[in-house]
């Protein structure tokens, strides 16, 4: 299980100079160039949630909920893309990071921007593990491991049904032009 203290540290200690709508991390553990789109992200109101959502996406990312492995929507996804907050659109994991981690969820080695990615102990188990909320929509995603690859030994173990996926074609069209480069 991944230490939240090691988790945050990392975080802290990248260094972060800001321009117009860029943000430039020089943290290892977040290899992609991220963007600052703060102001952007919202959560819906509980009433436009239930109507929006699926009872599953519901459940999931409302409930702290989980879906079965190996029958949800993105666990053996291999297009290219990003992966965003289906409650709120905030962008949280690329496809140049995912991997095929035999747990029948989508895996990621990295987020795209540690900013996004809210920590929390979750104790709901017979043992403690890191829960990942995302930051604007609240929305419970899923889970930090440490037994992940190389380069950052993280398996961040995510729910599809928290996930909206956007493919490269459709960054721009979809509000995330910024990241076109990243492909």
């Amino acid at each position: 299980m991944a230490s939240t203290a090691y988790l945050h540290s990392a975080q802290s200690s990248s260094s972060i100079a800001m321009n117009d709508n860029i943000q430039e991390t020089n943290n290892p553990k977040t290899m992609m160039q991220s963007y600052n789109f703060d102001e952007n992200y919202k959560k819906p109101s509980d009433k436009e949630l239930r109507s929006r959502l699926s009872t599953i996406q519901y459940k999931v990312t409302q409930k702290e909920g989980t879906e079965r492995p190996f029958d949800n929507e993105f666990w053996d996804n291999k297009k290219a893309g990003i992966y965003v907050d289906v409650v709120s659109g905030e962008p949280l994991f690329s496809s140049k990071d995912k991997y095929k981690s035999g747990t029948g969820w989508p895996s990621f080695t990295r987020p795209i921007n540690n900013a996004f990615i809210i920590e929390k102990e979750d104790s709901h188990l017979f043992y403690t593990r890191t829960e990942l909320r995302s930051k604007f929509g609240d929305s419970h995603l899923g889970h930090v491991f440490d037994d992940g690859p190389q380069p950052t030994g993280l398996r961040y173990c995510i729910n599809s049904a928290a996930l909206k996926f956007i493919p490269v074609e459709l960054l721009a069209k979809e509000g995330y032009a910024e990241l076109v480069s990243e492909f």
